[in-house]
């Protein structure tokens, strides 16, 4: 039953055009899914559940907007004016041992960058703008290095005393997630598909493939938690989630051909693809060998940052009360 499950899995993630590494991660998405439903199966009257639900700000690290200086990488190169915001939903079961858990989530975030709130020169003047949402689906492996614990005070001829709780909670978290995007400029106060426009000459003779707007993503953080009363806590993340796409905000490699731009999807194709101020002089036309000039750079995948303020809510399982058979 087992075997046939996961080939049936794996079948359907093929029918995806997933870049191989897209591929691999998926993989390891679905082996953490069944993990996790043998866990629930085997164990479903011990372990407790927790309701997770939170907000928080939203961080973006791409191509577009970032630092007041030229391009750099990953948190050096973030941009607080482009801090938006994200929500989630989830549950979580715990302890698959003392020390581990595992929690599914729903997050739904926004993401933006803009290359007018930054002062580097070159950004400044490319004047290129994105928003997108991010519909994200996860399960996250939990790590307790300081966990709760329960432990008598003393005890005398076998009768223990009151007990006391450690209230707070810490961990580290990873896991694999699986999102949906879809980038959009703003020209002359209308957002317009990035994707719809074909900006870099996506699927034009010399151009990139089409991007797909679902990707996968690896939340890699840190946790922790305070319990206010038996069942309820208040709790806090931070995490950052690589991805395998440099496309969520709709900027990548090179600038594409305009005149066969307008041929293939019209003039705001155009405008969309090359809004520069015109402050640097030639910053957008093509090389001397022919190719289009650099809009973005591809060596760097992009990624998003979570931050929220959770509040967690223990579930009681009734327990099962065992009958002896009549006869």
């Amino acid at each position: 039953m087992f075997k046939i499950s996961l080939t049936s899995f794996k079948q359907t993630f093929y029918f995806v055009n997933l870049h191989p590494q897209m591929r691999k991660a998926a993989h390891i998405f679905i082996y953490l899914m069944l993990l996790s439903a043998l866990a629930f199966s085997q164990a479903k009257n011990k372990y407790k559940y927790e309701l997770i639900g939170g907000i928080g700000p939203t961080g973006f690290l791409g191509d577009l907007g970032g630092s007041n200086q030229m391009g750099t990488h990953f948190l050096r190169d973030y941009n607080f004016n482009s801090t938006r915001f994200n929500v989630n939903a989830g549950i979580r079961y715990k302890k698959i041992t003392s020390a581990f858990g595992f929690k599914g989530l729903l997050t739904y975030a926004m993401v933006s960058g803009n290359d007018a709130l930054t002062t580097d020169k070159i950004r400044h003047n490319r004047n290129l703008n994105f928003r997108s949402p991010i519909v994200e689906l996860s399960v996250q492996a939990e790590y307790y290095f300081i966990g709760e614990k329960t432990k008598n005070l003393y005890s005398i001829g076998g009768l223990h005393s009151k007990k006391k709780s450690r209230k707070l909670t810490a961990y580290l978290f990873s896991g694999i997630g699986v999102f949906y995007y879809n980038p959009k400029e703003e020209l002359k106060g209308t957002w317009y598909s990035v994707r719809q426009y074909h900006t870099e000459g996506q699927g034009l003779p010399g151009g990139p493939k089409q991007f797909s707007n679902f990707n996968v993503a690896i939340p890699i953080g840190l946790g922790a938690r305070y319990a206010v009363t038996k069942l309820l806590s208040i709790g806090a993340e931070l995490s950052v989630r690589k991805t395998f796409t440099d496309y969520i905000d709709g900027v990548s490699g090179r600038y594409y051909d305009k005149v066969k731009l307008q041929q293939a999807y019209g003039p705001t194709a155009v405008a969309l693809a090359d809004p520069s101020l015109g402050t640097i002089p030639g910053a957008t036309s093509p090389n001397g060998d022919g190719t289009g000039a650099q809009r973005g750079n591809p060596k760097y995948k992009d990624s998003y940052i979570l931050f929220t303020i959770n509040v967690i809510y223990k579930i009681k399982l009734k327990k099962q009360h065992r009958t002896r058979a009549k006869f």
